[in-house]
């Protein structure tokens, strides 16, 4: 159970960090509406709540 949850808190910190840093290449590719700002920070949020996540996972993990 120990290395299931710490497989998913880092893949949820992979994830979020993939999110933050790519936030705009992904919106251009899988969106098409008008405001992409919008949807880039939306999508920055997402991604740091997924590491805020999985970071809280792994500390407690330990």
């Amino acid at each position: 159970m120990k290395n299931f949850l710490l497989f998913i808190g880092i893949m949820a910190l992979v994830f979020g960090i993939k999110f933050i840093y790519d936030a705009r290449p992904i919106v251009k590719k899988y969106f098409s509406f008008g405001d992409k700002n919008d949807a880039t920070s939306g999508l920055k949020m997402f991604g740091f709540l997924c590491v805020l996540i999985g970071s809280i996972i792994m500390y407690f993990n330990f």
